[in-house]
């Protein structure tokens, strides 16, 4: 699915060389190392994709949300224990998503919870998405697991193919 209205966008790489690098995420917890055992079970928030069966991956406590206040909630992340590319195709919804549902957050410029919305099926994500950004007080969409509520990745809105 290509769109010219939106980035999807994974953890920053920079951020998590220094968490790699630092062996603590933000928050003092230390990375917690193990090796996935089963295909599907661990969605990686570096490069939006589902680990492997045999794949080092860590787990770590992850703020999305820079803008702080009430609505910028911390909850644990899968990521590679060793860097990796990061994901490539920011105009593309992550594959590796397609057959999760997900609930779609809202936010205002301000990081202010705005709207909620599960979204059932990959046909519907590029309307939803729409839909979500034709609301004037909708400035960025947050993706999360519908049953954990764990953060997965940040939607932007793209004006002339830029964010």
């Amino acid at each position: 699915m290509y769109t010219d209205n939106f980035a999807v966008s994974a953890i920053p790489p920079s951020h998590l060389r220094r968490i790699r690098a630092a062996e603590h995420d933000d928050f003092g917890n230390p990375v917690e190392v193990f090796v996935a055992q089963e295909a599907g079970e661990t969605p990686l928030r570096c490069c939006l994709r589902e680990a492997g069966v045999g794949e080092s991956v860590a787990l770590i406590a992850h703020q999305p949300s820079d803008r702080g206040g009430p609505y910028a909630e911390v909850g644990p992340v899968f990521i590679h224990a060793e860097p990796c590319d990061g994901y490539q195709s920011a105009n593309t919804y992550p594959e590796g998503f397609r057959r999760r549902r997900q609930l779609f957050r809202a936010y205002d410029v301000d990081g202010r919870q705005v709207h909620n919305q599960i979204v059932e099926s990959t046909d519907d994500v590029s309307s939803v998405i729409a839909e979500l950004f034709e609301r004037p007080d909708v400035a960025f969409i947050h993706s999360r697991n519908v049953l954990a509520g764990c953060y997965m990745f940040a939607i932007h809105r793209v004006h002339d193919g830029l964010r």
